[in-house]
């Protein structure tokens, strides 16, 4: 991301972007460049967790950057605030202090978060309400392919999403998604048993997606049926099945 935003485009020039990291070194971030073959100029590293010498480096530095990028603000440390990294206060202290800097020097601040086990991002809600634009990177990590979300927007619509894939060179953007999510057929077969297609919308995008279901014969007539789920909640795949069994007289 910061090699693509320093090199401009049709309406501004190239210029420097600062990449702050607290989970690497320069090193690592070097080599993973070279590994990626990534172009690094425009591209400038630095390395702290400290919240006062990052802002002080984004402010001195010379010439001016068109963005900064903190990777990760859960890393980030302000001296005399109780917390250790990655606490709420700390996580907002830094936040705020991030703003603070971002509207004093027009500069465009990126902070990478974490998320925990629900999905949140990990620290105080509160984070949300302080930054302008929340843009969540979500996939599996089984699979290749990423969806980037718009959660929040001060500046346009949320209803648009990103369909990425990862590569040998990164992220990719993929330009027909529906083939991601529908597997190969044999259209000479008459029955396709245990498959159906249909379209779902995400955001404003519409998603062509197949559902596969895979069932056996109870062994027992007094055994209970287990249903596992995958991709889908468990109480919403409930309500499609009960609605479907109605609809079908099987109910």
């Amino acid at each position: 991301m910061c090699a693509v935003l320093s090199q401009g485009c049709e309406v501004c020039e190239p210029a420097p972007v600062l990449y702050v990291s607290g989970e690497e070194s320069v090193y690592q971030i070097g080599n993973r460049a070279s590994r990626m073959q990534i172009d690094p100029e425009g591209v400038l590293l630095y390395s702290s967790t400290d919240l006062d010498d990052i802002l002080d480096n984004i402010c001195n530095c010379r010439p001016k950057p068109r963005a900064v990028v903190v990777d990760s603000i859960q890393t980030v440390n302000l001296k005399g605030v109780s917390g250790g990294f990655g606490s709420i206060t700390q996580v907002k202290e830094c936040a705020t202090g991030f703003l603070h800097v971002a509207k004093q020097t027009d500069i465009p601040i990126f902070l990478v978060g974490h998320v925990n086990k629900s999905g949140d991002i990990a620290g105080p809600r509160t984070l949300e309400h302080v930054v302008d634009v929340v843009l969540y990177l979500e996939g599996d990590r089984l699979l290749s392919h990423r969806i980037l979300r718009t959660v929040k927007n001060r500046f346009g619509s949320t209803d648009e999403i990103g369909v990425l894939e990862m590569g040998q060179d990164g992220l990719q953007p993929i330009r027909n998604p529906s083939e991601l999510y529908i597997s190969e057929r044999n259209i000479d077969q008459d029955v396709l048993a245990g498959l159906a297609l249909t379209v779902i919308i995400d955001g404003s995008r519409p998603f062509l997606v197949e559902i596969q279901g895979l069932c056996c014969m109870s062994r027992s007539s007094g055994e209970s049926i287990v249903r596992r789920f995958n991709g889908v909640q468990d109480k919403r795949a409930e309500i499609i099945i009960a609605a479907s069994a109605w609809k079908a007289g099987w109910s």
